[in-house]
């Protein structure tokens, strides 16, 4: 089984099957459980964020920077734990979504800022994508196959190398102009990631579906909740961006 998502991979049930007794398997409604637990806590601490910006007269960027820079590395390093210490996700998944809170609501708030309304327009087109993604999957409009998911797992590969290139690029002073610029190649260019982070979603359904038939350590309900709310980080934060080179052309 693969996935485009890194922290499900297609060797993660590899061996655990029948390792666990019948009442101790991870079952689908207990990922969407945990799934919605983890929400929370983004909206916890994005809410606190976003109480810190907004509580001056005058909100200061500065006031966020802090928790955008722990929000986003600390979510780094334990989504890396988590990949590769999957029994520890009971406990580093919640931190994960902790920590990403604190990111999406520093940039979120900041970006509210500058462009008033954004933000609940990001977080309504978020949810949408995936209960559409949802009932897609459900109804089999799009099936998981393997050719499918080598596709969607090359092209999320080659937009991690786009990234990875930008930031290496900008070290030397040079800025990749259609990641961020607002002209029609780079909406088009967020158009475009927003579909592939959008079709990931049909990727974690189906690992997660998996899971449950395959008799998974009850466990693995909360790492495939974790790896379900990657995904719907990386898609918020390209809805977000794209959002706002739309709203810069007015």
């Amino acid at each position: 089984m693969r996935t485009a998502n890194p922290a499900l991979t297609e060797n993660t049930f590899a061996g655990l099957r029948g390792s666990v007794a019948t009442d101790e398997v991870m079952t689908v409604q207990g990922t969407v459980n945990k799934s919605a637990l983890l929400l929370l806590c983004v909206l916890a601490t994005a809410a606190w964020t976003w109480h810190l910006y907004f509580r001056s007269p005058e909100p200061d960027p500065a006031v966020v920077a802090p928790w955008i820079i722990v929000g986003a590395l600390g979510g780094l390093v334990v989504a890396l734990i988590t990949v590769f210490k999957q029994q520890w996700a009971p406990v580093t998944a919640p931190i994960y979504a902790l920590l990403e809170g604190l990111f999406l609501g520093g940039i979120s708030c900041v970006a509210e800022s500058q462009y008033p309304g954004i933000v609940i327009q990001a977080v309504g087109l978020t949810f949408g994508t995936c209960l559409a993604m949802l009932l897609i999957y459900t109804s089999g409009l799009i099936k998981a196959t393997e050719n499918f998911k080598m596709g969607v797992f090359a092209a999320t590969g080659g937009i991690a190398l786009v990234y990875l290139a930008s930031i290496v690029l900008n070290l030397f002073g040079v800025r990749v102009p259609f990641i961020y610029d607002n002209g029609l190649i780079g909406i088009g260019f967020s158009l475009v990631v927003v579909t592939i982070a959008a079709l990931n979603l049909v990727l974690d359904f189906d690992f997660i579906d998996n899971g449950a038939r395959q008799g998974a350590p009850k466990y693995m309900e909360w790492y495939a909740a974790f790896g379900l709310m990657v995904t719907l980080v990386w898609l918020y934060i390209e809805i977000l961006r794209l959002l706002m080179k739309l709203r810069s052309r007015n």
